[in-house]
């Protein structure tokens, strides 16, 4: 089996998973900067807003690390809680790649954070793999490991546990972890805001620290209970919770 070397990225024209980080163009890593920089088609995914708008915060990262918009392929995600929606999409990008990748192109598939941390796109890179098409997956920082670069947060220490989960929770569930000494960190919060509320209500003794838009200029870091309390969460937003007697 030939081994794919740090130098040399493009040697068995693998499919690359480029990791952009969180929105802050700089806190994406030399070597996603670099396969950017050596790609022929670079696959971003879009949304549309309800009044028209076209929104692409991974195209708004590489445009401003200077990657050309003639390399940029985008493609559009339906805001539609129904799978079956981005699966159709995803399969119309597979099959776009499929015949780039007999022409010999270098390939990239760009997601915001780390490409293989809660990011839809993977679903592209397993039915590569089961294609038998070469793919490489390039690490990225996740939000939340930015969240608490921001808010100046040791997010676990020593013994310390760390549980990471999506918005699809409960004030019990997070009770339970909490109390187990785990600090938790959710993401997609805004798919929990009801939850959230309460367990905030329920445990005031907990230690609340609210992240949205984490890596962009419009990025807001809360620790006040009481304001948290009020906020309807937007898409881009995460929430760290901790005890202070861990």
């Amino acid at each position: 089996m030939k081994v794919i070397t740090h130098n040399s990225i493009f040697r068995m024209n693998p499919i690359l998973f480029v990791s952009l980080g969180p929105g802050e163009p700089e806190l994406i890593t030399v070597k996603g900067l670099k396969a950017l920089q050596a790609a022929d088609c670079i696959f971003c995914p879009e949304t549309q807003t309800r009044d028209g708008r076209t929104l692409s915060r991974a195209a708004g990262i590489m445009q401003q690390l200077d990657i050309p918009n003639s390399s940029i392929r985008r493609f559009t995600l339906p805001m539609s809680k129904l799978r079956e929606e981005a699966l159709n999409v995803y399969d119309r990008v597979y099959a776009e790649i499929v015949l780039l990748y007999k022409e010999n192109k270098n390939i990239c598939i760009v997601a915001e954070g780390d490409a293989g941390f809660y990011s839809s796109v993977h679903y592209i890179f397993e039915k590569l793999q089961a294609g038998h098409i070469p793919v490489m997956h390039i690490a990225g920082i996740p939000a939340f490991i930015a969240a608490g670069a921001l808010g100046g947060l040791h997010i676990a220490s020593r013994e310390e546990r760390l549980t990471v989960i999506p918005g699809i929770t409960t004030t019990e569930e997070i009770e339970k972890l909490v109390e187990e000494k785990s600090t938790v960190v959710i993401m997609k919060l805004s798919q929990c805001t009801d939850e959230v509320h309460r367990c905030i209500r329920l445990h005031p003794e907990y230690r609340y620290h609210y992240f949205e838009n984490v890596g962009t200029p419009e990025e807001k870091y809360l620790n006040d209970n009481h304001r948290i309390e009020t906020l309807r969460f937007p898409y881009f937003s995460l929430l760290i919770i901790r005890k202070d007697s861990f």
